[in-house]
């Protein structure tokens, strides 16, 4: 009996031992909010002559690392694939598996990576410096990240910036930078412990945490020239922008049924069909990455046709192709049309009508516009063109409206049978679209104002809280703008400055070395928001958009070596200190 009492002790005082290691949160109590404090680490901040294999940080009390794969950033760059991340009880351990560069300074930032291991609360601005030279590098690169499309409450989380040897051929799309940082909450980004140096500068929004852009998916920015890190440099901007460089080619061309396909590798901004039957029997349309031709009269034939292609970025194909079309029995596309119904108006109803495939033919007796049981318009020839004439895919309606008619609801009408597509189809369901007519006391009487800088020419645009376009002006000779018959409603105002004059805003080209053209906003200093609110009967006069930093090195405003000295004469008030001669206590 006293042996089994013993050996019951000896259970239970082995249990009660294992529940005192167990590492959980304890019972009650206040709330912890410190963060752990660093009490040494090997090797020593600052250290030099240093080349661990390991290295070890100790705090007063335990830890755990969150995500440190992702969330410590190491400067320069190593093979970060072989180095392992550990949290033991007080201490973070980090075995490095690599050899380290002669005469280099590393920086390991944990940013809020070690943590309590109680209430998660982060140990903040931790970072260890070491050299396996007998110097430390002490360059240090700082600046300001933004968007070129400007939002309210931007998010700057996620976004690198990396510099890159000038004397290499990599960049932000095929490998890791060799220093990084990451931006902080407000856009704001700082590299240390840089060695002297020429450096490709790149930053980019690095959603996928692969520590390379995706320029397809992700956005980016670049400084056009390489940067010679010789001294401290802390007036750097990096705009980021997107813009797709993958090539732009023809992956095939084909006969698809009774038309021809021409299959891009990626969407294209302008393109272009050049052949002499062009609207008179063949018509084209495009469709995500597809250029569908068709033709009414040709049939098992062949007939040679020029391609030209621009995509977003300038990249450009021109080609000739041999496109053939054959007789088909496939079942023929239907004819789909999409409208602007709900749009509002003053004096003219605009009607927008887009169809999937180029319209042969209208009739106009089923086309009209309806206002009440019995009142109609009729539309007429006069009254529509195509956005394009060389593929009748876009069409407009326009008409004025009489004064003596006093609604404010009219509702366009295209029975079944009134378009006829460039296949013989006609529309198979009745089109209709509704248009308001704005009250005149809903109006506002307009804005105008001046845009800040000497470039020209301009596309400044009113847009809506959803940014869509509500009004556009091209303005060639003058910085100053004027917007009139305006709804009461929430705008933004948008500057696109157009400097390859084309008419439409052109994203950079890393390759090329060519920035995105700037866009400024019209920013309200007292609501700190690029939104305003416009009421009927209002006037906003004199407003001044501003320009904003482009990426590059902004420069810094000179010093003055003059003292102004307040409350005195005005003739006096500008001392220049060589000519002071009293002694300051």
């Amino acid at each position: 009996m006293k042996n089994w009492n013993s050996l019951l002790c000896l259970s239970l005082l082995v249990i009660i031992m294992g529940a005192c290691a167990k590492q959980s949160s304890p019972m009650g109590g206040p709330k912890d909010e410190k963060p752990p404090i660093l009490l040494g680490s090997d090797p020593k901040d600052q250290a030099l002559n240093s080349n661990p294999s390991e290295i070890n940080l100790t705090f007063d009390e335990f830890i755990k690392l969150e995500n440190p794969n992702n969330q410590i950033i190491i400067t320069p760059k190593i093979e970060t694939d072989k180095v392992e991340f550990l949290a033991i009880k007080d201490r973070v351990n980090i075995k490095l598996n690599q050899e380290l560069e002669d005469s280099t300074t590393y920086v390991f930032n944990f940013q809020k990576s070690v943590q309590d291991i109680t209430e998660s609360n982060p140990v903040e601005r931790l970072k260890l410096v070491f050299s396996t030279g007998n110097t430390i590098d002490s360059l240090r690169l700082k600046g300001k990240v933004d968007y070129v499309f400007q939002k309210n409450n931007q998010e700057y989380e996620d976004i690198l910036v990396g510099l890159y040897n000038d004397n290499d051929t990599l960049d932000i799309f095929s490998d890791a930078p060799y220093y990084i940082s990451q931006v902080d909450s407000s856009g704001s980004f700082e590299i240390t412990n840089i060695k002297s140096g020429t450096f490709k500068v790149y930053a980019w929004h690095d959603v996928n945490n692969s520590l390379k852009a995706e320029f397809r998916s992700e956005a980016y920015g670049f400084l056009s020239e390489p940067l010679n890190i010789n001294k401290n440099i802390s007036n750097v901007q990096i705009n980021l922008f997107r813009a797709d460089l993958t090539e732009l080619k023809i992956n095939r061309s084909a006969p698809s049924g009774s038309n021809f396909d021409i299959i891009l590798s990626k969407p294209v901004t302008e393109y272009k069909i050049d052949h002499p039957d062009i609207n008179k029997t063949m018509f084209h349309r495009i469709s995500d990455k597809t250029i569908r031709i068709y033709h009414k009269v040709m049939e098992n034939d062949s007939t040679e046709i020029q391609v030209s292609l621009m995509d977003s970025v300038g990249f450009k194909v021109d080609t000739t192709l041999m496109a053939h079309f054959e007789t088909s029995e496939r079942t023929k596309e239907k004819l789909e049309i999409s409208t602007n119904s709900g749009e509002n108006f003053i004096y003219q109803i605009t009607a927008e009508l887009t169809f999937n495939k180029p319209i042969y033919n209208i009739n106009f007796d089923s086309l009209y516009i309806s206002y009440d049981s019995a009142g109609i318009i009729p539309i007429n020839n006069s009254n529509l063109k195509f956005e394009d004439s060389t593929k009748n895919i876009k069409l407009l309606i326009s008409l004025n409206l009489p004064d003596s008619i006093p609604n404010n609801t009219f509702t366009l009408i295209g029975k079944d049978s009134t378009f006829q597509d460039i296949e013989e189809l006609w529309n198979e369901s009745q089109v209709e679209a509704n248009y308001t007519k704005l009250n005149s006391e809903n109006l506002a009487d307009g804005i105008s104002g001046i845009i800040d800088t000497d470039e020209r020419p301009f596309i400044i645009q009113l847009l809506d809280k959803n940014e869509k376009i509500i009004q556009e002006k091209y303005l060639n000779e003058t910085n100053k703008f004027e917007f009139t018959n305006i709804e009461a409603s929430d705008y933004k105002i948008r500057v696109i400055v157009d400097r390859n004059k084309n008419k439409k805003w052109d994203p950079g080209n890393l390759f090329e070395k060519i920035q995105p053209e700037p866009i400024y906003y019209f920013y309200d200093t007292e609501t700190q928001s690029s939104e305003f609110i416009l009421r009927g009967g209002w006037t906003l006069n004199d407003i001044l958009i501003m320009t904003r930093p482009e990426s590059g090195i902004q420069k810094v405003p000179e010093k003055t070596d003059k003292l102004i000295i307040e409350g005195l004469p005005r003739e006096i008030m500008d001392i220049n200190m060589e000519d002071l001669s009293v002694q300051l206590p």
